[in-house]
């Protein structure tokens, strides 16, 4: 990766020179590309079949039972006996490494639900007879997606809001500061599950709830950096030659400003994750049955005679999260000019 700018080069040097968060950024972009495309590792479908001389692709279209000489015309389930044995006998099917999606039920249990750990279920399975390694892999992916989004919007959200009340000040600031401080002392947490007894969360409503009150994260530090840029001679400069407000909000004094935040990203995308995994653990979060952290950990914690449960949801939650810790240690260290100067 080559930078023209020598700040850029020497920051990347120092990023690099962090080796636990470098590597920490390689192994998280490699699983999050794996997850992306989780139902080419987990699936109850096969990725390729071939019938009678002809190819389909199950894991990318929805073929009836019919197709395949069967009786009915809904969708085929491929790990029915019945049907495999039709296609076996005309041809062949090619399937995902572990043959359970997150919602995949296993009927074909030897023993009580939840089953241990097995040449079938590598992780064992939850009390519904559901894969756990399927479902971490699909609730790594969705914790993922969750924290980007609201992480993304909350910073824009709140850079701008901070932008405007440190360029302007006076009682565009003081009437800001007052609203947050409204708003950033209500209980996140009751009217949470107050607007869960009223609605039925899913994945956008819970997002949307999270972003009225995880917008406030930056405010005060982007706040802070436009008061402190906006007296500044090469601002006065551009005001005297008359620059609109927008330009020079958005290209004087931003980019001094987002040194700051993008430290601030990777922790902010980690709390994203811790409360997305809490409020799915208290009974809270997403809709019932969705792949999850949370509800993981709390089956862990009603089958304690099933310890793969809970070890499987803490270790791999403690992981995502160490890894964005560390990725967010080694982006401050590079973005510090006491680290990338030296």
């Amino acid at each position: 990766m080559r930078f023209r700018n020598p700040v850029y080069q020497r920051q990347w040097q120092a990023f690099r020179a962090n080796r636990r968060g470098y590597w920490s950024l390689w192994i998280f972009l490699t699983l999050f590309v794996l997850c992306m495309g989780a139902e080419l590792i987990a699936n109850d479908k096969p990725l390729l079949l071939s019938y009678q001389d002809e190819l389909y692709f199950p894991v990318l279209k929805t073929y009836p039972e019919t197709t395949f000489g069967g009786m009915f015309e809904t969708e085929a389930n491929y790990r029915d006996p019945f049907v495999a044995g039709l296609i076996e006998e005309n041809g062949w099917m090619i399937w995902p490494p572990i043959r359970f999606s997150h919602g995949t039920i296993n009927y074909d249990l030897m023993v009580p639900s939840p089953a241990p750990p097995s040449a079938e279920n590598w992780l064992g399975t939850d009390d519904q007879g559901r894969d756990v390694l399927a479902r971490i892999i699909y609730g790594f992916r969705l914790s993922i997606l969750f924290g980007l989004i609201l992480t993304l919007a909350s910073s824009m959200i709140g850079i701008a809001v901070g932008a405007v009340q440190g360029y302007y000040g006076g009682w565009t600031d003081l009437a800001g500061q007052r609203f947050i401080e409204v708003w950033s002392s209500m209980p996140i947490l009751y009217l949470i599950i107050i607007l869960s007894s009223f609605v039925v969360p899913s994945f956008w409503w819970l997002l949307l709830i999270m972003l009225l009150f995880s917008w406030m994260t930056l405010v005060d530090l982007v706040r802070a950096e436009f008061l402190r840029c906006r007296n500044l001679d090469y601002v006065r400069a551009a005001r005297a030659l008359g620059v609109p407000t927008p330009i020079i909000m958005w290209r004087h004094i931003l980019p001094n400003a987002m040194v700051a935040t993008l430290t601030f990203m990777p922790f902010i995308l980690n709390g994203s994750i811790v409360t997305l995994t809490t409020l799915d653990f208290i009974g809270f979060g997403l809709p019932p049955g969705s792949p999850s952290l949370g509800e993981l950990l709390g089956q862990g914690k009603a089958n304690l005679h099933a310890p793969w449960l809970g070890i499987s949801g803490f270790v791999s939650l403690a992981f995502l999260l160490s890894l964005l810790i560390f990725i967010g240690e080694a982006v401050r260290d590079a973005f510090d000019p006491r680290k990338y100067l030296q």
